[in-house]
């Protein structure tokens, strides 16, 4: 039975713009790095830190997070590229895909880290910005895997199921589930779910990011499960499944450890106050003054008129007195 709705897969990866090849999967990854600038920048600000500062640290956190993700896929696939007839030399070639979020995220918060540092911020303020654009940049990442033909679920003959047409790496052709599809829109689920609960809960020190990490496992979970990719497996599982239980686990509880230890948002997360706010304060504060400043001078003018009317008041009364005793003098 074939199917008569599916999404093709493209019949190639890359093209060549004279000798410079323009790799899909590289384009989605910078595409991802983009997406997740802009909108921690946004929310960096939104949060009274000054606008760059992300673009910055990103600078430190962005080829961290690279050569974690490629080395944890090397390290949990090496059969890939040590074992015999393999080309030790394609455990270099990222184009050809192979990037574990795990570390990624894990050796991207290392860069990260030293980006904060570098400049007085504190990791989890910076952690909790960029949070959405991380969830939007794997969004994005996971088409660089339909580019490829990889990574895909087991056989369905479902309207939306992807045409797997090469049959390099033991692929059979056939149709599968698009699971780079499911977690694409997963992704963006987490993103919008981090954004709104920031905004109704106010999370601050770390909770927005722990938040992203939980939801994005729990997606990855049952994603995972429907891949028929090669992958280790302990006690019946794959390995991400286990990895994405324990991470999702820790991501709860630093949730409710740090709720209770440091309860609320921070209040400055970026040494200096934004411009505008530290002149608005400075006008405001000079205004006050030259209001009270106006009021003395009322004060004191007021009082001065006072007693210029009082000595009048005594003048003319002794002048009166004096013009009563004239006359009865001549009378």
């Amino acid at each position: 039975m074939e199917t008569i709705a599916y999404i093709p897969s493209p019949s190639r990866g890359v093209i060549h713009l004279g000798p410079i090849p323009l790799r899909g999967y590289a384009f989605c990854i910078i595409i991802g790095v983009f997406v997740a600038v802009w909108l921690g920048n946004k929310r960096w600000i939104a949060r009274g830190g000054r606008a760059g500062t992300v673009a910055d640290i990103a600078v430190w956190a962005v080829p961290f997070g690279l050569v974690g993700g490629r080395l944890y896929h090397v390290i949990t696939d090496y059969e890939l590229y040590f074992s015999a007839g393999r080309d030790w030399v394609d455990a270099f070639k990222v184009w050809q895909g192979g990037l574990g979020i795990w570390g990624a995220i894990a050796l991207g918060a290392v860069g990260a880290w030293i980006g904060c540092r570098r400049r007085g911020i504190p990791l989890p303020a910076y952690a909790d910005a960029i949070a959405p654009g991380i969830a939007l940049a794997q969004a994005c990442g996971r088409w660089g895997n339909w580019f490829n033909q990889e990574l895909y679920g087991r056989e369905t003959h479902l309207p939306w199921a992807l045409h797997i047409t090469s049959s390099e790496g033991g692929r059979v052709p056939g149709y599968y589930h698009p699971t780079f599809l499911y977690e694409s829109l997963w992704c963006i689920g987490v993103a919008f779910l981090v954004m709104w609960a920031d905004r109704r809960f106010t999370l601050g020190h770390g909770r927005a990011f722990a938040l992203y990490v939980a939801a994005y496992c729990v997606g990855r979970g049952w994603i995972e499960y429907m891949r028929v990719d090669d992958a280790h497996h302990i006690l019946g599982l794959r390995l991400n499944d286990w990895t994405a239980m324990i991470v999702f686990l820790l991501a709860v509880l630093y949730m409710v450890l740090s709720a209770k230890k440091r309860p609320g948002r921070e209040t400055v997360v970026e040494p200096g106050a934004p411009e505008g706010e530290a002149d608005g304060d400075t006008e405001a504060a000079g205004s006050g003054e030259g209001v009270e400043a106006k009021d003395a001078e009322v004060s004191g003018d007021g009082a001065e008129a006072g007693d210029a009317a009082d000595e009048t008041g005594a003048e003319a009364r002794d002048e009166a007195k004096d013009e009563a005793g004239s006359a009865t003098k001549k009378s």
